[in-house]
């Protein structure tokens, strides 16, 4: 097995590095995105790389991506490493960093929101929910269970941070920060992916409790779908089989690093901020396991192996 990739080096201008992705220029005005194995957990970048995760991010949004092309236009272009190391020969002697991880794509102008859809009431609006009743300082229903079914689907902004949490803000706010055509366009696309998304899983056993999109927009100022799509980074997958509201649901994503480390916590051993504790082989074995059991879920195939 190919060593996990902590980060990638390739001989093109980085254009920016994220928690997870090296982001690099490409003429024509195109990026390239490499999703490394890097794992973040409560805003702090682990020391170990988990194998596969890049891949899994990559593959699986490029399956969406594709998916659900019928609903909006994105910057996709391919995710094929053939099709990439053809379109940019320069990376011809870097195959190993870029195989299975890298997605070219459209240059666009980041939207300064993240368009969060929640089909459940779980994670961040939970835990608000819980205190106050709302979401984003907006009444909710008396009575609300975890894990509810919002019918229909809320949909939900969150402000993005490059450091630090996203705040959950009313749809209102982004009216008047981008207009409110820009603003309801966003939201009607959102709620369309997210609905029909979460019925192509569902068709899979697999229930898609919230999830959130990225758009940027083209040179002549339409929305276009950008970043990832429909990952464990950015949803909450959960097992149809055995769903009961009331409770918390088990997830394919990297809730065995989070338990681990809210363990820590309790346990006064981690202070919640970096460095992070050293993880634990069979962590990091379980975070990977459950990766690529979602991609497996969704897909309908294992991950290739790796090249």
């Amino acid at each position: 097995m190919i060593t996990p990739l902590l980060e990638s080096a390739l001989p093109l201008p980085l254009w920016r590095r994220g928690k997870v992705r090296e982001v690099y220029e490409v003429p024509g005005d195109r990026l390239l995105i490499v999703a490394s194995d890097r794992v973040s957990a409560f805003d702090v970048v682990m020391n170990e790389a988990v194998p596969g995760k890049g891949r899994v991010l990559t593959q699986l949004s490029a399956h969406w991506f594709r998916s659900l092309s019928a609903v909006t236009p994105s910057h996709f272009i391919t995710a094929d490493t053939d099709e990439i190391i053809g379109a940019l020969p320069s990376l011809t002697d870097h195959r190993e960093q870029i195989a299975g991880r890298a997605m070219l794509a459209r240059r666009t102008m980041p939207v300064a929101f993240e368009c969060v859809v929640r089909g459940y009431l779980a994670g961040s609006a939970w835990s608000e929910y819980r205190q106050s009743g709302t979401l984003a300082g907006e009444p909710l229903a008396e009575g609300l269970r975890e894990s509810e079914c919002f019918n229909p689907p809320v949909f939900s902004p969150a402000t993005k941070a490059e450091s630090g949490h996203d705040e959950n803000v009313p749809f209102a706010r982004m009216e008047r920060e981008m207009g409110a055509p820009l603003a309801g366009r966003l939201r009607d696309t959102s709620v369309a992916l997210y609905t029909a998304g979460r019925d192509m899983a569902a068709d899979r056993g697999i229930i898609i409790a919230d999830t959130k999109f990225e758009f940027g927009l083209d040179a002549n100022g339409s929305p276009m779908l950008i970043d990832e799509l429909l990952t464990p980074d950015s949803s909450r997958f959960w097992p149809a089989d055995g769903f009961a509201p009331g409770r918390t649901q088990p997830s394919f994503d990297k809730q065995p690093l989070r338990d681990w480390l809210a363990a820590e916590r309790s346990a006064g051993r981690w202070d919640g901020n970096a460095p992070p504790p050293a993880l634990p082989d069979a962590v990091v074995t379980a975070t990977s396991a459950r990766y690529r059991e979602a991609y497996h879920r969704l897909v309908g195939r294992e991950l290739e192996p790796e090249p």
